[in-house]
């Protein structure tokens, strides 16, 4: 099938019905069509960009609310708060919502997002400027680029290797490809300096701002945080994101219609890359060096478990799953040894997922659910007496 076909058989087939306002919000002396009950939207004719019209239709005003308390938030909170639990709850919550991505929209649980990431870290200290005398010293926007590149090309390649599997046959060739890039960091030296890595990584001065220092920082992460936020958000109402999630429900019947599975299934895998590369670059920043320990085994499960905690159906679910990861990372030491952190992870863990199939946002819906049907109830009950 052709892309025009394509794209002309998704878009005519998921066509979303016109909103209807409420009476109450009609405003006084509309004109006929707006009496109608079908809200306005003021760039449907017009020759306005697509990320606008996506803003206008899918952005509400919880939305602004929370973007408003982001914007202030670093104003407000002490430095600490601010780089050392929020920065690091937006690092690690967009190396997540790559696995939220493949997870939740292509049906794909890669344990290889980490390693992508570490690929990316570790292209940026070898490519750019570190104290280590490995490091090329190139200009930082040419280490950077390399080093997406680098990070999406391997993601593609682990996709390539392991679409053609389902199930936990996916599961063990991304774990593999995790196991075997942390071996060879560790035991390399020539290349990446073994077990040391590369120390004082830090994030250039750029418009005379040091971009290492706690606000900077912040608004650094929280900018890519929000495009990953808003390009998975719209890449899966997309043609291509219909596509994926057909795939993810029911392969056989897309492959029938024509569609290629692999080719979907590479480019959600490409895709993914991309956003654990820019995770991994910044968590290299924050951090200021990468060593083998920052892509172990352990930190593999980490991203797992934060993309399980917050909720793997909506992109904002690997943010909430961070700030309790690092809430609990940061914290938990004042209340037991460092060394049995991940005996109360593992406890939040199960204490979520029996409660809640999918995380987080599974028990806010439930609370929703429940104090929705509270109300109705006691609103009959009301009418009855």
């Amino acid at each position: 099938m052709s892309a025009s076909r394509w794209r002309r058989a998704m878009q005519g087939g998921f066509q979303q019905p016109a909103l209807q306002l409420p009476a109450r919000s009609q405003p006084a002396g509309s004109s006929p069509a707006s009496a109608g009950g079908v809200e306005t939207d003021p760039y449907a004719e017009s020759n306005a960009p697509r990320w606008l019209k996506f803003l206008w239709r899918h952005l509400s005003a919880r939305h602004v609310l929370i973007f408003l308390f982001l914007l202030a938030y670093p104003f407000v909170a002490t430095p600490f708060f601010t780089f050392q639990v929020a920065a690091q709850s937006l690092v690690l919550g967009l190396i997540a919502l790559s696995l939220t991505f493949l997870g939740g929209y292509g049906g794909i649980v890669s344990l290889a997002q980490m390693s992508v990431a570490g690929v990316a870290g570790y292209s940026i200290a070898i490519f750019g400027v570190s104290s280590t005398p490995i490091s090329l010293g190139w200009p930082w926007w040419v280490a950077v680029l390399v080093a997406l590149f680098i990070a999406c090309a391997c993601a593609t390649v682990v996709g390539w290797l392991s679409v053609r599997t389902e199930g936990i046959y996916t599961i063990m060739i991304t774990l593999a490809f995790g196991v075997a890039f942390y071996y060879l960091v560790l035991q390399n030296y020539s290349l990446f300096n073994g077990f040391q890595g590369f120390q004082k990584v830090y994030p250039p001065d750029v418009f005379g701002l040091n971009w290492r220092e706690p606000v900077p920082f912040y608004f650094l992460t929280l900018f890519w945080a929000m495009a990953g936020y808003l390009a998975v958000k719209w890449l899966v109402r997309t043609p291509f994101g219909i596509a994926l999630q057909g795939v993810r429900d029911n392969p056989r019947r897309m492959e029938a219609l024509g569609f290629n599975i692999v080719a979907h299934r590479v480019a959600a895998y490409a895709f993914g890359g991309l956003l654990a590369a820019i995770g991994g670059v910044l968590l290299v920043w924050y951090n200021g060096l990468i060593t083998p320990g920052s892509i172990n085994v352990g930190w593999q499960i980490n991203i797992l478990v934060i993309a399980v905690l917050g909720g793997m159906r909506h992109p904002i679910g690997a943010f909430l799953g961070s700030i309790v990861f690092v809430l609990l990372q940061t914290f938990a030491i004042d209340l037991i040894d460092r060394e049995r952190f991940n005996l109360v992870i593992g406890i939040v863990f199960l204490a979520i997922v029996l409660f809640s199939t999918d995380g987080l946002l599974g028990l806010w819906d439930k609370l929703r659910t429940r104090m929705r049907h509270q109300t109705s109830d006691s609103v009959a009950s009301t009418q009855r007496h």
